[in-house]
């Protein structure tokens, strides 16, 4: 029962991608939270409406872009496409945690760091949806889904905790960095992976 509940883990591509994929999905929701706690309690005092503009902001993008995305996700090399978004990612985060950390963020710069967020996830999303399907054989498709919704689930419980410790410990900048650290363990993976074992 519990060899056929894993069985996508006898792929060594896979075990690559889900152990960076865990590792970087936590980072993003630690990512999240802070941002949310930043805008709420360091750039307003409790403003609702400025924390409603950031979630658009980041939200948006995956909704509208939606088309274009796919289209992408699909003409190009998804393992390379990843490459550059977690990239990204990466940098944006680390941005925001060293202008948070010295001081100089304010909120218009925030909201165009939750928009440029928004438009690379757009992008990350379906390229990461897809690439699970060029890791397995058909036969174990669903199987790898299942188990990347249960990573996502985790990731979704376990981020904002840590992220709630990190804030407490040693201030909301360093989630960031933090996040962005996260973000080296999806390149890793990707770089790891075997190309002439992809489906």
């Amino acid at each position: 029962m519990s060899s056929a509940m894993f069985r996508s883990f006898s792929v060594f591509n896979y075990r690559v991608w889900f152990i960076g994929a865990l590792v970087s999905n936590v980072g993003a929701w630690m990512q999240a939270t802070a941002l949310s706690w930043v805008v709420l309690t360091e750039l307003t005092d409790n403003d609702a409406g400025a924390m409603g503009v950031t979630m658009a902001l980041q939200f948006a993008p995956p909704l509208l872009l939606v088309g274009v995305t796919g289209l992408v996700a699909d003409r190009f090399d998804r393992r390379r496409l990843l490459m550059v978004t977690q990239s990204v990612l990466l940098l944006l985060g680390a941005a925001i945690g060293v202008l948070i950390l010295l001081g100089v963020m304010t909120l218009p710069l925030m909201y165009a760091f939750a928009l440029a967020l928004g438009v690379v996830a757009a992008f990350d999303n379906p390229a990461r949806q897809a690439f699970v399907s060029d890791l397995v054989a058909r036969e174990n498709a669903s199987n790898a889904v299942a188990l990347n919704a249960a990573s996502f689930n985790g990731a979704r419980m376990i981020g904002p905790a840590v992220a709630g410790i990190v804030i407490v410990a040693v201030g909301t900048g360093w989630v960031f960095l933090v996040n962005a650290v996260t973000f080296l363990a999806m390149i890793v993976a990707l770089g790891m992976i075997r190309v002439d074992e992809l489906i």
